[in-house]
């Protein structure tokens, strides 16, 4: 039996496979430890970030609202960059807590998926 770790890689190995990041439409790639939430917006066929962000220096308390604040930074900040479509790459990692958040924020910021 593989560890979770190990579990979650084969996950995002084979979602990685499937999809892929634009010009006009990047891959938002989440990464998230047990305190804090990275995201990253990558076109693939360039092989660079556009941009990324965390939460790391943020003074709102509790995890899902940092993720919630952070997904509409995330939307704010790729609409002044021109970006409305986003592909979600959540890199392996349930569909589920700070994960949903950082989606839900970033959909009430307008970004569509």
């Amino acid at each position: 039996m593989l560890k979770t770790h190990a579990q979650r890689k084969i996950r995002q190995a084979r979602v990685r496979n499937k999809i892929s990041g634009t010009a006009k439409r990047p891959r938002l790639s989440v990464h998230r430890s047990n305190k804090y939430l990275w995201v990253q917006l990558i076109d693939d066929t360039k092989g660079q970030t556009i941009f990324g962000l965390d939460d790391r220096e943020s003074s709102i308390k509790g995890n899902l609202d940092k993720a919630l604040t952070l997904g509409e930074e995330l939307a704010k900040k790729a609409l002044e960059a021109g970006i409305k479509e986003i592909v979600f790459d959540r890199a392996g990692y349930k569909y589920h807590g700070r994960v949903a958040k950082l989606a839900e924020g970033a959909r009430a910021g307008g970004l569509k998926f």
